[in-house]
Parts: C-alpha cells; sequence; structure tokens
C-alpha cells in the first residue's frame, strides 16, 4: 500500500535554487522527508504548514533526510528527542558539525584547489567551510539506513542508494505505486551540481560526476510514475527529464575535450572558461562540476593530467607530450 496521504511543502531557503520541498507523509508514522533550513523564515514556515495539514513539529514523529545539505537538514534542532532522525551513515559528520571532519574539510580543499590551479588561502578555505555549516543543524541520526533498506512507518517503500549530487543521497521508491522521492538527484527547475566532498582521513578523493551520471541512468531505468523532488515541480516525465540533464552534461564535457584539445589547461583555468559568469562568485560549485566534467573524459580515456611543478594540468588524448602523464 502507497503512503495514505503526500503533502509537499514549500519552505523558503537563501539559497539561489529557492524553496526547498518538505513532505508530509501521514502513513504508519508521521513522517517528514527533509526538514528546511536553519533560519527563522524556514521554521515559521514549516510550523505554519505543518499547522494547516493538522499537525505540529511535536508532532512529528520520524524524519527521514534525503541528503545532509543543510537546505534539507537545517530544522533538525527543531525535534524533540523522541523524533527519529533517519538518513545514511554519511549524513552524520555533517549534521553534527563533526571537528575533526571540518579540520580534514579545510585540509582537503586547500591542497585540492591549490593542486588545480586556484588561487586560493587557507583563510579562503576556512571562511568556505565555515559559511557551508551557517544554516545547518546540529544533530545527530538516530537510524541509519543503506541500500535495499526499509524504514518502520513507511510502508512499501524502499532506501535507494543515489550518490552524486551527496554522499548521503538516497531515494525512497514504492515498487507497487511507482512513486519516488527523489531529493536533488533530478530536478524539473534547475540543474544538479555534483558536489565535492572531503573523504575520511586516509581515504582517497571520490568522483561524484561519475556517481551521479551513475544514479541518473539508475534513475532512468526505473522510471518512477511520479518523482518527488527536493526542488521544483513534481516530475511525471521522469525519462525526459532524465535525457536532457544527461545530454547538458555531455554537452559540456564534449566542450572541455574541444578546450584541451587545443590548449593545455589547469581546472581552474577550464573553470573560467566554463563559467566566466559565476566563478568568482560561485567558485565551489563551479569547480566541483568541472572537476566532475574532467573526471568523466579521464574516466573515458579521452584526458591525461600531469603535474607541472605544483600544478595539476590537464589536456586532451593525442596532444603534444607536456610532462610525465598520470592516467
Amino acid at each position: 500500500m502507497a503512503a495514505r496521504e503526500i503533502i509537499p511543502m514549500r519552505v523558503p531557503t537563501p539559497f539561489a535554487v529557492g524553496d526547498v520541498i518538505v513532505y508530509l507523509v501521514k502513513d504508519e508514522a508521521l513522517t517528514l522527508i527533509d526538514c528546511g533550513p536553519n533560519t527563522k523564515e524556514a521554521a515559521e514556515s514549516l510550523s505554519r504548514q505543518l499547522a494547516e495539514n493538522g499537525a505540529a513539529i511535536s508532532d512529528i514523529e520520524q524524519v527521514v533526510l534525503t541528503h545532509h545539505h543543510a537546505d534539507h537538514s537545517g530544522l533538525l534542532h527543531l525535534f524533540s528527542e523522541q523524533t527519529e532522525i533517519i538518513g545514511h551513515p554519511l549524513n552524520e559528520r555533517y549534521i553534527t558539525q563533526d571537528k575533526l571532519y571540518m579540520a580534514q574539510q579545510e585540509h582537503f580543499f586547500l591542497r585540492l584547489l591549490t593542486d588545480m590551479g586556484v588561487p586560493i588561502t587557507p583563510e579562503d578555505i576556512h571562511k568556505t567551510i565555515k559559511m557551508s555549516y551557517l544554516f545547518s543543524a546540529k544533530r545527530s541520526l538516530t537510524k541509519t539506513v543503506r541500500e535495499n533498506g526499509k524504514i518502520d512507518g513507511l510502508d512499501g517503500w524502499t532506501v535507494l542508494e543515489i550518490p552524486g549530487h551527496a554522499a548521503s543521497h538516497i531515494a525512497l521508491f514504492h515498487e507497487e505505486s511507482g512513486k519516488m522521492f527523489s531529493g536533488d538527484l533530478l530536478l524539473s527547475n534547475s540543474s544538479t551540481n555534483p558536489i565535492l566532498e572531503a573523504p575520511e582521513q586516509g581515504s582517497g578523493r571520490t568522483s561524484p560526476m561519475l556517481d551521479y551520471v551513475k544514479s541518473m541512468k539508475r534513475l532512468y531505468d526505473i522510471n518512477p510514475s511520479i518523482a518527488y523532488p527536493g526542488h521544483g515541480d513534481l516530475l511525471t516525465q521522469v525519462r525526459p527529464a532524465a535525457d536532457r540533464r544527461l545530454e547538458k552534461q555531455r554537452n559540456r564535457a564534449e566542450y572541455v575535450l574541444h578546450m584541451l584539445s587545443e590548449e593545455t589547461l589547469t581546472a581552474y583555468q577550464v573553470c573560467r572558461r566554463l563559467f566566466p559568469a559565476v566563478y568568482e562568485n560561485e567558485l565551489f560549485l563551479t569547480m566541483s562540476e568541472t572537476i566532475g566534467h574532467l573526471d568523466v573524459l579521464a574516466a573515458e580515456g579521452s584526458v591525461v593530467s600531469f603535474q607541472s611543478e605544483n600544478t595539476l594540468m590537464f589536456k586532451a588524448v593525442g596532444g603534444e607530450e607536456s610532462g610525465p602523464i598520470n592516467r
């Protein structure tokens, strides 16, 4: 049996993407899918819309996080200690604002972005990491879920791991009805950014764009009848929307390859050409996407990289040799 009632509630955010959609699910357990950013406006909006639907913050029995980003998890502190907070284990290092992980983030991104040719200082990195937690919660998960997991009180819904936009990202799929809570995997009103994350100490860098493409292809294969996204309108034609998003990603990757077939560049130089109007104000997001396209091209064998002094350089395969090459 599908959920008895799914009620979308638009909650304001301070981010360019606009409102986040929080879903009140009236099933065996009164459930929220995500909760909004940690702002006064979001808290008031969520409380008011719950009241309009016959509920209160104190009535919510469980909150399920699609992923850890602040616009989806920032209001966790509003809920009582009796409310279950459920999500992928990788939410924990963010929503608890783990100090050791925050230090690891600063170390990782300073080294990575410097390697990629970005003129950046430790102070810049510290400020960026600090700002990323500005609208976040400080709360711990009470239950964790992984691939094929079930959640008590949500009868018939199955957890799917769909990393890319975030390593912690999950979807909930109801096979009988074809419905899916898809978070930020695919949006009707904007493109989703695969975002770089610092690995745990001792682990290697992940490739969010490669993960994202795999997750998008999985979504295409499942082809839910309705996808309930984290932003924008409900998706009832998932495959055409997925095709458009993957085509846009492919076109950008091909443009990057064209650049590198003409000239050897750093990732930062590629980023500036790919996003000339926004890279300065959105450096982290644009560098995440740029590095993602380079990861895809490298995985395909179309691009190689080599170290030049302290900077990583990229070029298309078949170009003039410029130094020792690392695939």
